[in-house]
């Protein structure tokens, strides 16, 4: 007997269909396309050295072209708050985002289980100083009230952070959130122009390179005290992150990117004039190239894509409730392309 024509087409169609799939097994798979574009957002001074020259030399360019990803664009947004920042890599506006550790601390703690947004790597370590125009301020004790302390991000910035661990030893345990209402957000440059002035609410920033040496050149201003004095030595001042997302989508483009920041790092070491050129440029600052040179060369401050000192922010920021995730290793929250480096 024959089978009844429906069956007999369903027979014929299913067989087209596996016949079908096991030639277009059998055939060469062509790779999906990586981005041809990468965009960052970065905040401002020399905590991002590596990035301003990424983008003066065309160093992702120069390196996705090796990769054999033909011709990338990268562009490179300035920011002067590490919130917004982040808010730029989660609403699709950045591909890759770079601020202070803690700041990319919080984004990677609001973001597990979702965005999951992780480092790349750190860019340098440094110290920040928090400064005063005040003369009778000599520590946290002294100030009051009505001092308002410019920090790049309250409650989520490096030294905003900072100033909390500061706080808590010097006012005592769960006293980190004492000098918090003082504290006022303001880009760097921003901050710089209102303590100089002397005309303002503002009584001190915490700020960092080249705006901390900038303010100290004014005999009206002095230090208080340096991040390094807080946390016991130097650690990782900034980080470089992205989405899961994106880091997978884009292998061979996410490697250009840690290429392009190796030979950057690379460049600032052999020769910090050619970086400050660099900066100056970008910045379009009227500071002389010598003395962003002398920064940059500056004995405490180093160029290193290693992550150090993570665990010291995240065991504090785990403690106070500024994260709920506390990680038990830095690789936690950096992808698996830097794991083989001695980090902490």
């Amino acid at each position: 007997m024959t089978k009844p024509f429906s069956i007999r087409r369903r027979t014929l169609l299913g067989t087209a269909l596996l016949l079908a799939g096991g030639i277009a097994a059998s055939m060469p798979q062509v790779a999906r396309a990586e981005a041809t574009e990468v965009r960052f957002a970065r905040n401002l001074g020399l905590g991002y050295l590596p990035l301003y020259v990424m983008q003066d030399k065309g160093l992702v360019e120069k390196q996705a072209r090796a990769a054999g990803l033909g011709e990338v664009k990268a562009s490179y947004t300035p920011l002067g708050n590490p919130t917004t920042i982040t808010e730029a890599t989660l609403s699709g506006n950045a591909d890759f985002g770079a601020a202070g550790v803690p700041a990319f601390i919080i984004a990677w703690d609001k973001t597990k289980g979702n965005a999951n947004l992780r480092g790349l790597a750190a860019l340098n370590a440094q110290p920040a100083y928090l400064n005063t125009n005040r003369p009778e301020v000599k520590s946290l004790k002294d100030f009051t009230d009505k001092d308002r302390i410019v920090v790049p991000s309250v409650r989520a910035s490096y030294q905003a952070i900072v100033l909390q661990i500061a706080a808590e030893q010097t006012f005592g345990p769960g006293q980190h959130a004492k000098l918090d209402p003082q504290t006022v957000s303001l880009a760097h440059p921003d901050g710089t122009a209102a303590l100089l002035s002397g005309k303002t609410e503002i009584t001190a920033h915490f700020t960092s390179p080249p705006f901390q040496d900038q303010q100290l050149r004014d005999p009206k201003i002095h230090k208080v005290l340096s991040s390094y004095d807080v946390l016991g030595g130097p650690a990782s001042f900034s980080a470089l992150w992205t989405s899961t997302a994106f880091h997978d989508a884009n292998p061979k483009l996410t490697k250009a990117v840690l290429a392009a920041l190796e030979e950057a790092v690379t460049q600032i070491k052999a020769d910090p004039q050619k970086a400050a050129r660099a900066y100056i440029r970008i910045e379009n600052s009227k500071l002389g190239v010598e003395e962003v040179a002398a920064m940059i060369a500056h004995p405490e401050i180093s160029y290193d894509l290693t992550p150090r000192g993570i665990g010291t922010f995240t065991d504090f920021m785990a403690r106070i409730g500024s994260i709920r995730n506390r990680p038990a290793d830095w690789r936690d929250l950096f992808f698996a392309d830097i794991h083989d480096r001695t980090g902490s």
